[in-house]
């Protein structure tokens, strides 16, 4: 086989990433510095091991914007320096003008971090892949295993941030697709005070059992806080002695830092020596972009990102990702079908979709959107 021309089989992925150091209610779930960024690492040096037998060699440029910044600059400077496929964590904003610059390029972008349903339904891109689960997905993980559990009677506290009342929202559509019945709902408002302090912790003891007082009666206490407000101080707190699902207690996540079934062990394992921390949803999601690209340029070998994208985009292409089953894309909005994990800080509880729901094409089409509903038009 001839040796294949310098740079010729390179294929160089760009990741982007919105950061600021952020605070969490509590310090055990401040996130990890280089969340995602890790997950992608991993992948890279996985894609080398088979690549160095095909003469390919796969590379990642990280650059850092803050939060809402204007992302054009960092994209027409990785453009330049012949990076063909972009992993974005940033907000719905940034990945849109992202995705409308990048296209104009014919570069390709896997979304590792933004969550919300318009991404793939009414703002939909052709050239944008989502690795990250929606909202929609998570809420309907989770609402799958109350209806097993014949838990269906829910009370909802939301937030008053936007990220709240759009995981609120998911939560309802949960409700009304699967049976349950949300007989009261609360807002909590975020006025700004310092938890952290001794007289916060005191504040809140006595504050939620109280907040929550006057919830009409209800077999599980759902809670959308993604702002970090108050949902961590919700389990144990309320008023009735009843659990506690939705950003806290019991959540629903894209992975699980316990998950160990399905050969996760093994990629827990490489993770936790190249790392030193256990994998997060968000290295996941990275992991796994980085991994489609690694696993599309070898099928095709080939660096081209025409081919890469195109074989991404067959029906034929699917991706091993530790979760049971292979994964494949839905081809009206290029989202990711994926199994949901419910899971406490400490385990794996249940994994949706849950027995009995049943789907005509994929049981993991009971979990988000699916195409009789979507609103995507693939542009």
């Amino acid at each position: 086989m001839e040796r294949p021309e310098p740079g010729a089989s390179d294929v160089r992925l760009g990741y982007i990433r919105a950061y600021a150091p952020q605070l969490a209610l509590s310090v055990l779930d401040v996130p990890p510095r280089d969340e995602g960024v890790a997950g992608a690492t991993v992948a890279i040096s996985d894609n080398n091991t088979t690549g160095r037998f095909l003469g390919q060699k796969f590379s990642l440029d990280v650059v850092e914007v803050k939060p809402d910044s204007d992302v054009l600059a960092v994209f027409d400077a990785m453009a330049g320096r012949g990076i063909s496929t972009i992993l974005a964590d940033l907000s719905a904003a940034q990945l849109l003008v992202l995705a409308d610059a990048a296209q104009a390029k014919g570069i390709i972008v896997f979304n590792v971090g933004a969550t919300d349903d318009r991404l793939r339904e009414e703002d939909c891109r052709a050239n944008v892949f989502h690795t990250a689960p929606t909202r929609s997905m998570l809420a309907d993980g989770l609402a799958q295993y109350l209806i097993w559990k014949q838990w269906r009677r829910w009370a909802l506290i939301y937030g008053s941030h936007e990220r709240d009342r759009l995981f609120a929202d998911a939560l309802r559509r949960a409700a009304e697709r699967f049976g349950g019945e949300i007989v009261a709902e609360k807002e909590f408002a975020d006025t700004g005070t310092a938890r952290r302090t001794d007289s916060g912790v005191v504040q809140i003891q006595r504050q939620m059992p109280v907040f929550t007082q006057g919830l009409a009666e209800h077999d599980v206490l759902l809670v959308a806080d993604e702002s970090e407000v108050f949902g961590t101080y919700v389990p144990f707190r309320t008023w009735q002695p009843r659990p506690v699902a939705g950003t806290a207690g019991l959540m629903p996540s894209a992975w699980h830092p316990a998950s160990e079934q399905w050969g996760g062990t093994q990629i827990q394992n490489r993770f936790l020596k190249a790392t030193g921390r256990r994998m997060l949803s968000k290295d996941m999601a990275a992991w796994t972009a980085a991994r489609i690209i690694g696993e599309a340029a070898t099928r095709t070998r080939s660096a081209d990102p025409k081919e890469i994208a195109g074989f991404i985009r067959s029906e034929d292409f699917s991706i091993a990702a530790f979760k049971g089953q292979k994964l494949t894309f839905r081809q009206w909005n290029w989202q990711l079908r994926q199994p949901v994990f419910i899971g406490d800080g400490r385990s794996v509880v249940s994994t949706s979709p849950q027995e009995g729901f049943l789907h005509q094409f994929s049981e993991l089409d009971t979990l988000g959107i699916d195409r009789p509903e979507t609103k995507c038009v693939l542009k």
